[in-house]
């Protein structure tokens, strides 16, 4: 019984862990580049910041999804296996059958992340030429500041705002 315990106590936990990590949204900000974008000439321009808003933007999310099912599988294939291995009469059929059981349950559980999450983001009004724009991108306010500001651009519609602050740095505990 505690066998059961502890094995189903592993499959939620790893679960939860793996469900709860952060999508990596850095190569949505203005100032992350692919490897396409270096060493070639992109238009740039100065603008000039008027307004800064907070914004929530949507993000891809599945590589965590991905993860999370491929976790729980695994745990719950061992969890299970364990589990079967040590009701009854210990056979290899029960390990087969706990650990295909256990495994489709923590792939299930894995599902439940979801495929796009929201984070912070920041929408910039900005002056070029004469004309008022706006351009969302995923970043923080603190990164930004009315005034001048550098847009890059590789695509037509493209809008690269490069941020013109910094954060104020956490003290290290």
């Amino acid at each position: 019984m505690k066998a059961i315990k502890v094995a189903a106590i592993s499959v939620i936990s790893t679960v939860l862990l793996t469900a709860c990590s952060a999508p990596n949204t850095t190569q949505y900000q203005a100032n992350s580049y692919k490897t396409t974008q270096l060493n070639t000439r992109q238009e740039t321009k100065t603008v000039e910041i008027i307004a800064i808003n907070p914004a929530k933007v949507m993000v891809d999310n599945s590589a965590q999804k991905k993860k999370a099912q491929i976790g729980g599988a695994l745990i719950g294939a061992i969890a299970g296996g364990v589990i079967g291995h040590n009701s009854g009469s210990g056979s290899k059929t029960n390990t087969a059958v706990g650990a295909g059981i256990g495994g489709a349950g923590g792939a299930l559980a894995g599902s439940i992340v979801k495929d796009q999450v929201e984070v912070d983001g920041v929408s910039l009004t900005y002056k070029d030429a004469g004309k008022v724009y706006t351009s969302t991108e995923v970043g923080r306010s603190c990164e930004f500041t009315t005034g001048i500001a550098v847009l890059l651009s590789s695509d037509s519609n493209e809008t690269r705002i490069q941020p013109n602050a910094t954060c104020p740095s956490v003290p290290k505990a």
